[in-house]
């Protein structure tokens, strides 16, 4: 019975001058969460609202199940869209409604009147008496209760009239691409997508890089990555994924230096591995999954360790998050199950038995020196073979 959706958003509203600006931005996402969905679709503003109007047969769910994904989005109504045409048809449009949308009659509701259009003859708290009322006579087993309803009906008197009781919880944030573009170290745990989906939520686009440490990693690691991008991409849109060859680096730095330290600079090479391909696709910061003392690498000497390579922001979405909260959130966008399988990436071949938790840099710049006969060249070379994935939502 629903040809348009209502899109109601939150934060946009309070951006002034520059609302047109996120508006728009949220429109286009929506334009392309929607071409994933079999039908036709028109996204259009009116009146600072936006609304998706269906052309022909669609699939409810579907629609649903994408615009879920759409950052920026608070709530997603299924809205009847009638023209004035005298309150008596408003009645019987909101009859219909309540008869087709509740086959169980047996609620307490209450009536939800807005008058964007202050020329309307009858005002807010009249049509809410007045269509209770019809309500209540057409279908005697409701019940009024305007203190907690089970159903609220809402209608919107604007250029055409709102009908609407369901709100489907959308995901709130900004649009993506309202606020730059950030790249994410991508690993095969549960962390590194939730910073994505966290960084995204806040309108930022994301690029990614994974470190892949063949043989030591398989194919099937790297395959799990991907599938964990695809996670992400659902909701922050396409990701150009680099996979990074790390394996020489990697055998170079056990052999050079002390095995405490190896974790520690391990991941400094990385994050510049990193910021080069960052800076390459404009990127304005790097994006990791750490969490303050989660492990040894990421205590906050460690994460200063790690820092003093990088000329450009690193963005942390968790870093105050206990693991059981992270979980959450991976079990809630769907990455977790993924995340779970058990095939090792390049962090986890390399384990020292004892790993340093309070790193010097003074020490860690020494044992760097140890490096300076070959890792430019590796660093080259990783740079040069590196493959770079186009992952679609």
């Amino acid at each position: 019975m629903y040809r348009s959706f209502l899109i109601k958003y939150a934060e946009i509203a309070i951006k002034g001058k520059n609302r047109y600006l996120f508006e728009d931005a949220l429109v286009g996402q929506i334009i392309h969460a929607l071409k994933k969905v079999d039908g036709k679709f028109r996204v259009r503003k009116e009146q600072g609202r936006i609304y998706v109007d269906t052309e022909g047969e669609y699939d409810y769910d579907e629609v649903v199940g994408a615009l879920k994904c759409v950052f920026g989005i608070v709530g997603i109504c299924p809205v009847v869209l009638i023209e004035d045409e005298g309150f008596d048809r408003l009645v019987e449009e909101v009859l219909s409604y309540v008869d087709k949308v509740y086959p169980d009659k047996h609620f307490t509701f209450k009536v939800n009147a807005r008058r964007a259009r202050k020329n309307y003859p009858m005002e807010s708290m009249e049509i809410n008496a007045k269509l209770g009322e019809k309500i209540l006579e057409a279908f005697p087993e409701t019940r009024v209760d305007v203190h907690h309803p089970d159903v609220v009906f809402n209608v919107e008197i604007r250029n055409q009239i709102n009908i609407y009781s369901v709100i489907v919880p959308g995901p709130g944030g900004m649009p993506v691409g309202t606020n730059g573009k950030a790249m994410l170290l991508l690993s095969g745990g549960i962390d590194s997508p939730v910073a994505g989906y966290m960084i995204a939520k806040r309108g930022v686009a994301i690029d990614a890089t994974y470190f892949h440490a063949p043989p030591y990693t398989s194919e099937r690691a790297k395959q799990k990555v991907v599938d964990l991008a695809k996670i992400v991409a659902r909701y922050s849109g396409p990701i150009n994924l680099h996979i990074v060859n790390f394996t020489d680096i990697q055998l170079y730095i056990y052999e050079q230096c002390p095995h405490e330290e190896l974790t520690i600079i391990m991941r400094r090479y990385m994050m510049k591995l990193a910021e080069h391909f960052a800076k390459e696709n404009k990127c304005l910061g790097l994006i990791t999954g750490e969490s303050i003392g989660q492990v040894a690498s990421q205590t906050m000497q460690s994460l200063a360790a790690t820092n003093e390579v990088c000329t450009i922001p690193v963005y942390r979405p968790l870093i105050g998050f206990d693991k059981q909260e992270i979980v959450e959130v991976s079990e809630k966008i769907g990455a977790y199950e993924t995340s779970i399988l058990p095939y090792e990436d390049c962090c986890t071949i390399f384990v020292a038995k004892h790993p340093v938790t309070k790193p010097s840099l003074n020490v860690i710049h020494n044992d760097e020196k140890k490096l300076e006969e070959k890792i430019d060249a590796l660093m080259q070379e990783a740079i040069d073979t590196t493959e770079v994935i186009r992952i679609e939502g």
